[in-house]
This record gives structure tokens, C-alpha cells and sequence, in this order.
């Protein structure tokens, strides 16, 4: 194996990760009824040999900002329940 392979290798993982954690953050988000429409990964961000990816999560209209509040705001509250 080359060292540009073994580099490519350590590259990829970060950017693996990151795409699992974005799907897990979607689905999640889902399942309370949100969805972002342009959760991403910053593409700069999981460029060159030291990836450093950032999940991205995009821009939404009102609507969607208004449904994301009330979500974390309900479980807020039920954190302070507890």
C-alpha cells in the first residue's frame, strides 16, 4: 500500500462518520416530524487530507424554524419534568 493510499484511507474515515451522523440527525429530526431540506456536509469541509467535516444544517423557511423551536422547546420542558 502507498502512502497516498494509507492517507486516503485516514482521509475517508471523518467523512464516513460524518455522513452516518448526518442520516442519524435526519432520520431523528424525522421521527418528530422536521426535516431540513438542505441538511449536508459543508463540502470544503471534507476536502483534502485532514477532513474536518461539518454537518451542515442548511437553510429552512419559517415554517420549518417555527416546528424545530417547538420540538426543542417540548423536550426541553420534559428534561425539566424529570
Amino acid at each position: 500500500m502507498t502512502r497516498a493510499q494509507r492517507y486516503g484511507q485516514v482521509a475517508v474515515r471523518p467523512v464516513v462518520e460524518a455522513e452516518e451522523v448526518r442520516e442519524e440527525l435526519r432520520e431523528a429530526l424525522a421521527e418528530v416530524g422536521v426535516k431540513l431540506p438542505t441538511l449536508r456536509l459543508e463540502p470544503i469541509s471534507v476536502r483534502g487530507w485532514n477532513p474536518r467535516p461539518v454537518v451542515d444544517l442548511g437553510r429552512c423557511n419559517l415554517v420549518v424554524a417555527r416546528e424545530l423551536t417547538a420540538v426543542l422547546r417540548k423536550c426541553a420542558d420534559q428534561g425539566r419534568e424529570r
